[in-house]
């Protein structure tokens, strides 16, 4: 394992300013940025489909960071991270499990957001003493029927953004109606404020590579949601067109215990249009009964 300055990091005062960091652990180097108080239990943000390092928007990280060591980072593949994205939803939680252990850390929370909630519950599923708290953003479980129609969306939302000259995001993450369009062009301006250290944008293989992963995800045999018992905080917008919202109910109905939060008028992109009444709530399940003790199905 090898990392640059790693132990000598000195937080700036916002996501959009920090500098890409790198680690190396399996012949694989990781790029990922951080910030916040050291200490404590870290927020590791496990980011979406075809996103890197400069997807993720200051107005959510930020205020989580305010007291919180929180770590994002692309996995294997990804933006400027080495090597080939994996093959499977499960090859990329083992891969984040080992970014995170080559860390140095034995408990953390997770803050996962699409593609992520599904490593997200991979990790859980596989590393279960690894997890304290899940936070799942438009996301699905295992065998969510049509889950394996996202690349569809996808592709279609691709080219309704190219003929318009905008951003996919546009179309994927928010309603087309006044308040979306709006909270949408709010969103991209505030992805592009970083103007230099960025990170490389990801390929269209290790994209393609993502979406099949996504794809074998969905038609996968169900996976045994109630083995989660870590405190989960379920999220997404009533109208989520690339994981359909009825997924997020499903996954709040088979996780025992989870909270949900369903944002009105919002689509996949919910947080984001919602992000001062969702930093908030997001910041407030983390703090929650904040003493580290790890989740029932992780004791030793």
């Amino acid at each position: 394992m090898s990392t640059n300055d790693h132990a000598s990091h000195c937080a700036g005062a916002s996501y959009k300013q920090e500098p890409n960091r790198t680690l190396t652990v399996d012949g694989v180097t990781y790029a990922y940025r951080e910030l916040g108080p050291k200490g404590g239990i870290p927020v590791i943000f496990f980011v979406h489909l075809a996103a890197t390092l400069d997807n993720w928007d200051p107005l959510i990280i930020d205020p989580i960071a305010k007291n919180h060591h929180v770590i994002a980072f692309d996995n294997r593949g990804v933006g400027a991270s080495t090597g080939e994205v994996p093959g499977s939803i499960e090859e990329m939680a083992d891969d984040a499990r080992s970014f995170i252990r080559a860390l140095g850390f034995d408990l953390v929370d997770v803050f996962a957001l699409s593609l992520g909630g599904m490593v997200a519950q991979g990790l859980v599923a596989r590393h279960p003493d690894l997890v304290r708290k899940l936070v799942l953003i438009g996301t699905g479980p295992r065998g969510g029927n049509s889950t394996d129609k996202v690349a569809a969306t996808t592709y279609l939302d691709m080219v309704r953004a190219a003929l318009g000259r905008s951003d996919p995001k546009e179309f994927l993450f928010f309603n087309r109606d006044t308040e979306g369009k709006r909270s949408a062009k709010e969103f991209v301006k505030r992805l592009e404020e970083r103007t230099v250290d960025r990170d490389a944008p990801i390929s269209f293989k290790a994209f393609r590579s993502q979406l099949k992963a996504i794809k074998d995800w969905g038609r996968a045999a169900p996976m045994d949601l109630a083995r989660i018992t870590q405190p989960t905080l379920i999220v997404n917008g009533d109208n989520d067109r690339m994981v359909p919202t009825r997924f997020s109910k499903d996954l709040h109905r088979r996780i025992n215990g989870s909270e949900l939060i369903i944002y009105p008028g919002a689509g996949h992109g919910s947080i984001f249009q919602f992000h001062e009444q969702f930093a908030p709530a997001a910041v407030e399940f983390l703090d929650r009964n904040a003493v580290a003790q790890r989740p029932a199905n992780g004791a030793h």
